[in-house]
């Protein structure tokens, strides 16, 4: 079978990655909590091979938060439902290890696994919004360099406890009243800073031995921790030259952990605006744009700042020098933003509408969009990507429909499946258990 020369997920963002997108005619208005919404994306990205739909998460929400992640599925449960519904499309979803008990999340994981026969992915985040630890008995919000130390101690306990047991470990042998060999059960007992946990997992491991890792962070921190656990990362992805130094980055950074480069995915996210022709896509663009009032924009400008209220300045004004405001929530986003705004020397009323509806190399024909995403994949920018259109509807749809066909055309694309588990379309090699790797030895 033909290998993908470029791999595709999709963002299952309700309506979509537009902070408004819920006001569009192309979308049902609830669709952050409709199932048939969700089952129709996910089926359509299957039908085109797609390797993984993806569903974001977040722990805090108030008056100015974006209006479709007010009421949203959580991601494992809407994953579930999705994994019997589905046969080949890897299940990715967001959890925190910052509010979250590493055998419970281990155990969901994989259930979902297991379920899916080996397709379940988790996105490891550490939560940047403050407000998180009042929902969970926290005194306070963990800073940035400790949110990332926790999760080191996280993910060492899940990843040790879904080797709990090897994989012949249950033989069912009914005739001998043989369930399973207890040679090949084995007890973590981590014992660390934050986490003492004994084990084993109450479950055993899938057809891909693990879940994919997935981890977008992209502070110092964050990046160095995604070059020594993820298997895909998630990237903004920016200009071709910036998508291209971020993957470099990575891929050497992975290396440099004493991993291959070819261990580690790079997904930079794609929001395309396409259309027919050159003014079909700026009519759609401006139909975007104008989903948003300014009032808005700042508001969602201000949910990566700690929900800092910008509307206290000037809107026409240089945007303001806000010091180590939003250093301990979204870093690497409001580090961009402030970067952006001082060398285009923009507004803080050009800087919140840009954010909102930000204009990317993505923008044009269905052609054009797709010799671009050649481009990329030709230039060492990305191995794959990550849609989320403004809109999960005629944009999506058109996507699938004119731009796929495209590259299936040049050879960069091949809607068959390579693997029956998210591990093995990824192009990545099962997951050993360490203690059988131990016992070959």
């Amino acid at each position: 079978m033909t290998s993908k020369k470029v791999q595709f997920g999709v963002m299952l963002h309700g309506p979509g990655g537009h902070m408004n997108a819920w006001r569009s005619a192309d979308v049902p208005s609830d669709a952050s909590t409709n199932f048939e919404h969700y089952l129709s994306v996910t089926k359509r990205a299957e039908d085109a091979g797609f390797s993984f739909v993806f569903v974001a998460d977040g722990l805090y929400i108030n008056e100015k938060s974006i209006p479709h992640f007010l009421s949203r599925f959580e991601p494992l449960t809407i994953l579930a439902a999705l994994a019997p519904m589905t046969s080949r499309i890897g299940l990715v979803g967001t959890i925190s290890t910052s509010y979250s008990e590493p055998f419970t999340i281990a155990r969901q994981l994989a259930s979902i696994d297991k379920i899916s026969g080996g397709r379940a992915g988790w996105n490891v985040v550490t939560s940047p919004l403050e407000g998180s630890a009042d929902n969970f008995s926290k005194d306070k919000h963990p800073d940035h360099s400790l949110r990332y130390d926790i999760a080191e101690e996280h993910i060492e306990v899940v990843q040790g406890l879904w080797d709990s047991w090897e994989d012949d470990a249950f033989v069912r042998d009914a005739e001998n009243n043989r369930y399973f060999d207890k040679e090949k059960m084995h007890e973590l007992n981590y014992k660390g800073e934050f986490f003492q946990v004994k084990g084993p997992l109450n479950i055993d491991r899938s057809e891909q031995g693990q879940p994919i890792i997935f981890q977008a962070g992209a502070s110092k921190k964050g990046s160095a921790f995604a070059a020594k656990h993820a298997d895909a990362v998630f990237t903004n992805g920016g200009t071709l030259e910036q998508a291209k130094e971020a993957y470099k980055d990575m891929k050497q950074k992975a290396v440099e952990a004493g991993r291959g480069a070819d261990e580690i995915k790079v997904f930079p996210v794609l929001s395309p605006i396409i259309g027919k022709s050159r003014e079909e896509v700026r009519e759609r663009y401006e139909e975007i744009k104008n989903l948003v009032t300014v009032e808005e924009a700042l508001a969602y400008l201000g949910r990566y700042f700690d929900h800092h209220d910008f509307t206290q300045y000037d809107l026409d004004a240089p945007f303001p020098e806000l010091g180590d405001v939003g250093k301990n929530s979204f870093q690497s986003t409001t580090d961009e933003i402030k970067r952006r705004a001082k060398e285009e020397n923009l507004t803080l009323r050009e800087t919140a509408l840009q954010e909102t509806t930000r204009e990317t190399p993505f923008m044009g024909t269905y052609e054009e969009v797709a010799e671009t995403i050649i481009t990329w994949i030709d230039e060492g920018a990305a191995d794959g990507f990550v849609l989320t259109p403004h809109v999960l509807g005629e944009l999506y749809n058109d996507f699938l429909d004119e731009v796929i066909p495209h590259l299936v055309e040049k050879g960069y694309y091949d809607t068959s499946y390579a693997s029956d588990t998210l591990r093995g379309e990824l192009g990545l090699k099962f997951k050993e258990n360490r203690y059988a790797q131990k016992t070959r030895v």
